[in-house]
């Protein structure tokens, strides 16, 4: 289980005296033990992997509001740890490769919001992992 492994880093950079590694993951154990309780069950897998992506999110957005170069480094630090509990998402280059099969849906869309549609319904039953961002500009790529 997710939240195991995660216990189990935290751990190790309490040994290893990683304070900031640490930190980050009893961030995410927190929040992931308390929505679980919030919602009365145990959680699994998935509600943990929306939850770790929430924090990775909010500490992107951080990075882009500060100024101070050391808080930066910091929070880069935050995200990398963060993101090895993530699956790996598809480039653009590979969601326009994935896309393949139902090009010609996408360009004969009557806009990007509904070649966006098409795409997403594609993507959805390969079960890939991509970022809305990236698929977004695969389609305009796609479609012109």
């Amino acid at each position: 289980m997710l939240l195991d492994e995660i216990k189990a880093q935290m751990f190790q950079a309490m040994k290893a005296g990683d304070i900031t590694r640490k930190e980050v993951l009893r961030v995410a154990v927190g929040e992931i033990t308390t929505d679980a309780a919030r919602e009365g069950r145990k959680g699994d897998d998935d509600e943990a992997r929306a939850i770790v992506k929430k924090l990775v999110k909010s500490i992107e957005e951080t990075i882009a509001q500060t100024s101070d170069e050391a808080q930066k480094a910091t929070l880069k630090t935050e995200v990398e740890v963060l993101s090895q509990f993530l699956p790996k998402t598809l480039s653009e280059d590979d969601i326009v490769a994935l896309l393949a099969p139902v090009a010609e849906g996408v360009k004969a869309a009557a806009n990007d919001g509904a070649a966006t549609g098409v795409a997403m319904k594609h993507i959805k039953t390969t079960g890939a992992a991509v970022d809305g961002k990236a698929v977004s500009a695969a389609v305009k790529r796609l479609r012109s």
